[in-house]
């Protein structure tokens, strides 16, 4: 199985929302606005992206 890669970036704070989307934005490696990671895509990483998708952009 090919270790695919998915970048993530943080387009918009997580200041106001639940504490569980920003545990899982930071959970992926995000911490400040315009930061981009590179996760593996995995259904772990999937789930947490999906929990937050309104403040991230995923390429």
């Amino acid at each position: 199985m090919a270790d695919k890669q998915l970048s993530v970036k943080l387009v918009k704070s997580f200041i106001g929302s639940k504490s569980y989307q920003e545990k899982s934005v930071r959970g992926l490696g995000l911490s400040k606005m315009g930061q981009v990671v590179s996760v593996s895509d995995t259904p772990e990483n999937r789930g947490m992206i999906n929990k937050a998708i309104h403040l991230l952009e995923v390429n």
